[in-house]
């Protein structure tokens, strides 16, 4: 990605605000990389070689949760939205039309 994160002058930008993309490219990449694991996991023959990426591919896990979470506790509103589809039963759809109220509210 190189430093093409910004989509406005990065001089005109707050501290924050290019924290904040920077989280949002580190989450961005973590994805990837979860995605990128499964791929090779579901093709590789070698048991071994298998269990290394899908340790390698928990970590990735694990670095997602920890760059959502600090975006969340920097937006609120995330949280709130978040809160109402996360761990919940039932249709996802109609958890996130809550979701959406929820956050509105």
């Amino acid at each position: 990605m190189g430093f093409d994160q910004y989509h406005e002058p990065a001089e005109e930008l707050s501290p924050e605000t290019r924290t904040f993309a920077r989280m949002i490219a580190s989450l961005t990449e973590e994805a990837e990389a979860i995605g990128w694991y499964e791929q090779r996991m579901a093709l590789e023959p070698d048991p071994q070689a298998r269990a290394i990426m899908a340790n390698a591919q928990g970590e990735e896990f694990k670095h997602f949760g920890m760059d959502l979470e600090f975006l969340l506790r920097r937006t609120p509103k995330w949280r709130v939205a978040l809160e109402n589809i996360l761990f919940t039963e039932g249709d996802i759809v109609a958890a996130g039309e809550r979701a959406e109220d929820a956050e509105n509210a």
